[in-house]
Order: structure tokens, then sequence, then C-alpha cells
């Protein structure tokens, strides 16, 4: 495993087990959080079976666990959780708690599954999808239904994955860059604009 995690321009940005990287980290989380939109009871409602387009941030923690098959090919599972924001007029919601399990292959790609919480325990269900490679790592998502209000939600997102931190012990941290989508559901006065 590489000594640090090369950012986009070939820096580094944090070295596995590099407690003030954690410490810089969390206190972003926080003012992210505290930075976060309106509630989403002062949201308008949205129109039966309109789309409603979003942008977001997504910053999650978890595991990573990885097989070795041969010299040139790497395979592993990713357990992820963390919160997204949803920012802009017609979001379906201002945040989540995100679950995410995915299988990564350095030969297939990504493939992976997601449940966004919101704070009433509603949740979006959805299928993730992408290359999965430093090079390529563009990932879609297809949301696939929820519950509550989320319930025959379809839609779909996109977004480029950043790992922050990667440790020895298989802990990562990271970010979803340029989070877009849109969503609709045909249950009338269902999501906030």
């Amino acid at each position: 495993m590489p000594s640090a995690v090369p950012e986009p321009s070939g820096g580094t940005f944090l070295r596995p087990g590099y407690r003030a990287g954690r410490s810089i980290l969390l206190a972003l989380a926080l003012a992210a959080t505290a930075c976060g939109p309106a509630p989403e009871s002062s949201l308008p409602r949205a129109a039966p079976g309109e789309w409603l387009e979003f942008e977001g941030s997504w910053s999650a923690a978890g595991s990573r666990r990885t097989l070795d098959l041969g010299p040139e090919r790497r395979s592993s599972i990713l357990e992820l959780r963390g919160t997204m924001l949803l920012a802009g007029p017609q979001r379906p919601g201002a945040g989540f708690h995100s679950e995410l399990i995915a299988l990564v292959d350095s030969a297939t790609g990504l493939q992976g599954r997601s449940v966004w919480t919101n704070e009433d325990g509603d949740q979006v269900f959805s299928e993730l999808q992408g290359e999965g490679t430093v090079a390529q790592n563009h990932i879609t998502g297809t949301i696939q239904g929820g519950t509550g209000r989320f319930a025959g939600a379809t839609g779909a997102y996109e977004f480029s994955w950043q790992f922050v931190l990667e440790a020895e012990d298989g802990s990562i941290q990271g970010r979803a860059v340029g989070l877009k989508g849109r969503v609709r559901t045909g249950l009338e006065g269902d999501l906030p604009r």
C-alpha cells in the first residue's frame, strides 16, 4: 500500500494513520454541518411527477478489505457510512445519513448499493456503478425507490470519489466530488422543493 494518498494534482493530502489529518477532517465535517441548508419543513412541496434537481456534498468513513488477484488486479469490498448534504431550491431533502456497500474490482469497476435516511426515517435506495480506478473513478447512481415520502422515487445522480485518508488497517475516509442528480416520484406533495 502506498505511504500516502495522492491528490488529483499528484501531491499528497494525508499520510495513513496521521492523527492531525483526522482532526482536520472532523473539523471540516463539523463546519459543513453547522453551515448546512435550511430545515426541510420550510421548503415548498413539489408537484406530482416533477423532476427535482440537486447538488451536494457527501463525506463518509468506513473500511476496505482488499484481495490481490495477481500482479495487475485487485478487488475490494467497501463499507462506508457518512453524511450527505444537498443544496439548491429543488433538493429532495436537506440532509441524509448515508450507507454504502460496494465491490470494486480494478478490472471490472464498481458495483454497489446505497441507502440514504433522512431525519424522519424515510429512505432512498440506489444502485451504483463506476469505473472504480484512480484514473477513471466516475460513479453513477440509479435511484430505485424508497420508504415513506420517497416510496416510488426514481432518478439518477453522479459523482467522482476522492479518498482523503487510507490507513494500513483498512480504515478509509473520503468524499464525493461533483455530486449532482435529479429525482421524482408520483406521490402528490411527497418531496419538498
